[in-house]
Order: C-alpha cells, then structure tokens, then sequence
C-alpha cells in the first residue's frame, strides 16, 4: 500500500467502533460490561458424548464461561479418512474430528448447550482449514480461530502464499453466512515463548486487519502471557490501542492466552502462572482469558481438572477485580512504538493485507526468531533480560532496536533450553524455596 493509503485506513478504522455482533461477540461484551473476565478453556475429546459433558461441564462453572471445542490433529491436516478410521476403531485422539463426525453429529452436539448464555468456540491449528469451515458454518458454530500466519508458519510446512490464499477462502466462507462467526487471531501467540511483545501484539493486529478486508465484522485479537507481568501488561495496552487504530469500525475484544511455553512441572506453581494471568488479565482490561491447567506439564487434562482451572481463574480474578490496586501509570518501553513501525511497513509491501504479509516475510521484514517454517528468515534472535524481559538480541532483516551494536548474540542448544524453560523454573522455584522455608520454621 501507498503510504497514503495507509493512514486512509487507519483514518478509516478509527472513526467509529462497532456494537457487539454475533452471540459470542455480544457475551463476552455483556459479561465485560458486567464487570466479569470470560474464562474459557483449551478442551477436546473424540467421543461426542465425553465431549458434551465437558461443555455441560463448562457451562455450569462459576463464572463467565464460554465453551470450547478443539479440533484432533488429524482434521487440522485434512486427514479426515484417518480420523474416521479412528472413530471406528474408538481411538482416544487428541480432540474432536469435526469433518469426519458429519454435520448431523455435530449439530446434536451443540444442541440445547450452546445458546445466547454460553456459546462455543472451534479451535483447531490448520493452514488449510476450507474444510473445516465448511463444516462449521454448516452446524451453525458461533467462533473459531486461527489466521494466515499464526496457523502456517508454528504448525505446518505448507507455503505462507498458499496458506494466505486458503484464509482468504475462509475469511469468505464466514462472511457469506447469515449469521455471525467469530474470528480470533492467533497472532499473538507465536510458537508462544521466546517472541518480543512488539512483533506479537504487530501480527495479531495484522492479522485482525486481514480478517476485515475479507469480511469479517466480529473479531479478537490475541496476546500470550510472557516473562514479565509489567511488560505484559504494557504489551496488552499496545494492543488494545492499536486494534482501536486499525480495527474500529469492526467488533472487536482482546484475548490473553495463559503462558503457551513450557508449563511449571509443580501443581503450585502452575496454579501460580494462572493466578499471574488472570490478574494481569484484570488490570489490563482484557475481556477474555484463555487458562491452562495444573497437568500441562504432564498430560491432556480431564474435564474436572480444566473446571478446577476455569473457577480458580474466575475466583482470582474476582478478587484483583475487588481487592486489587489500580496498575497505574502503563510503564512505557517502546512496544506501542516499535509494534506501529512494524505494522505500516508492512503495509507497503502489498497492495492488500496478504500479500503484504507474504512479501514482509519473503523479506525478512517479519521474522519470527527460532521458526523453522521455510517461509520465515528464522535470523531474528530474542533473549530474556537478567530482570525477566524479552528483548532482541538481533534483528535480522526487521527494522527493530536491539540495543546493542548490531552485532549477533550467539544462542546455544543450551542456552535455548534454559530460556525456553525460564517460566517453569521461576514459578516452581518460587513454590519449592517456599515450602523449604515453611519446613524450617
């Protein structure tokens, strides 16, 4: 775009913000407007009716709560005939096939449970979703996730031009329905660790910007909790001003996403993680948050564990909502900043959205560090600061500040592991050095 077609769009995007459309964008507007945090949790299951009780299950929770429905790995590559070889056999897989349960089964399944008070999400991890969206258009389904580039690049091998084209289609295939879907970008929740604030709250917007010029008039966008709350909570602000910017004429909320990287290995400190993002969640005026449960470590959780999960985030929440100090001045290092540069030079190297996004990263203008897709330059290097924040370490090709002199920062095997397990060290630690000094005494 011409650089006076992009400030035409932000003109554009700011002059007015949209009522809540859709029945999942008009809950969770409800519930923020009634001064309650939408909880809502990462839950599959193959067998329909196992899958039912955890949306019953769900939707009696003590809380704000909206249902989810996550897709097997199997449907996220197309594999449909697998996935009904499985159902057949009565595998356990890792969520629910909605392509190889048929419509019929699909729509019994939401049926007399999804509702004005408690719609459902579909949440699967496919570049090339068509399928996928057919279907769930086909049964009605109030939301769904995903983007051009949060769902390429972390998950498959497929070329970012081809899966662009396929989002594009998909992007049509809500837009056409009669009712509303709604779409969250899953931009802010690259490889979930080890990717600066800026360029996540840049590729969630990007993608957000990407849904409207296809369509789509009800949208989220997403950030994952990091390392450090108060660049977190700085991060979260950015975006939500930058969404304001950009996507304004749309509906439009923001999701926070419970840390996405290696998760603590103790059940204290992993229910101290959650506890972390359920009050920044609060303080940053964030309408939703997507929890993790006390087992992530370990394993897929059941039902009962991602129940403790929902009412122990809406518990915290309530009580930082009550009880908690206002955050005050948002602390200001560069991220708002530094996430506008990336998202108007992106801008030019495209005539729309898409392909400006393919070129940025043809260019190595965008880059996610330690992405191996083929796609993505992968010479961005990021590092965690002594006091727990994420900085670059060299910039590549992107127009970032490292603050250094430019030179690369090596980053060993090991070094990479110690900061991709820094958060399960710090919450974990935290609960063994307490119950030490609770031994002593």
């Amino acid at each position: 775009m011409s650089s006076e077609s992009i400030v035409g769009y932000a003109e554009e995007a700011r002059t007015s913000s949209a009522p809540p459309v859709g029945r999942f964008s008009r809950f969770v507007r409800r519930s923020h407007e009634q001064g309650r945090l939408v909880i809502q949790p990462r839950m599959g299951f193959a067998d329909s009716a196992t899958m039912r009780r955890g949306l019953e299950a769900v939707r009696a929770v003590r809380g704000a709560s909206v249902g989810t429905v996550t897709v097997d790995s199997y449907t996220r590559v197309n594999d449909h005939a697998s996935a009904r070889r499985a159902l057949d056999r009565g595998d356990d897989l890792n969520g629910y096939p909605v392509v190889a349960h048929g419509t019929d089964e699909t729509r019994r399944l939401l049926a007399g449970v999804a509702d004005d008070d408690f719609p459902v999400q579909f949440r699967h991890g496919s570049a090339l979703p068509q399928e996928l969206f057919r279907a769930l258009a086909a049964v009605g389904a109030d939301a769904t996730e995903g983007g051009p580039v949060s769902y390429c690049l972390p998950y498959s091998r497929v070329p970012l031009p081809q899966a662009t084209a396929a989002w594009a289609e998909c992007c049509r295939i809500l837009a056409d329905r009669p009712e509303v879907m709604h779409l969250e970008s899953f931009g802010g929740c690259m490889l979930g660790q080890l990717c600066p604030p800026s360029l996540l709250v840049a590729l969630s917007v990007l993608e957000g910007m990407f849904f409207r010029e296809h369509g789509l008039r009800s949208i989220s966008v997403s950030y994952a909790q990091q390392t450090h709350p108060e660049q977190d909570l700085e991060a979260l602000m950015a975006l939500r001003r930058l969404a304001g910017e950009w996507l304004g004429d749309v509906d439009w909320h923001v999701v926070l996403y419970t840390y996405m990287g290696v998760f603590p290995r103790t059940s204290v400190g992993a229910f101290r993680m959650l506890e972390d993002s359920a009050r920044l969640a609060v303080r940053s005026g964030t309408e939703r948050l997507i929890v993790k449960t006390a087992v992530e470590a370990h394993r897929i959780p059941t039902i009962d564990e991602n129940i403790d999960a929902l009412e122990f985030a809406a518990a915290v929440a309530e009580d930082e909502r009550g009880h908690g100090e206002d955050a005050g001045p948002v602390p200001g290092t560069g991220i708002y900043e530094e996430a506008l540069m990336l998202i108007a030079s992106t801008l030019r190297f495209g005539d729309d959205v898409g392909t400006a996004l393919v070129n940025a990263f043809a260019q190595g203008h965008l880059d996610v560090p330690y992405c191996l897709h083929g796609d993505n330059a992968n010479r961005s290097r990021a590092t965690i600061g002594p006091g727990g924040t994420l900085r670059w370490s060299h910039a590549g090709a992107m127009p970032v500040s490292t603050g250094s002199d430019g030179a690369v920062q090596p980053v060993s095997a090991r070094s990479l592991i110690d900061m991709l397990g820094y958060n399960e060290r710090r919450f974990d630690r935290e609960q063994l050095v307490g119950s030490a000094v609770r031994g002593m005494l």
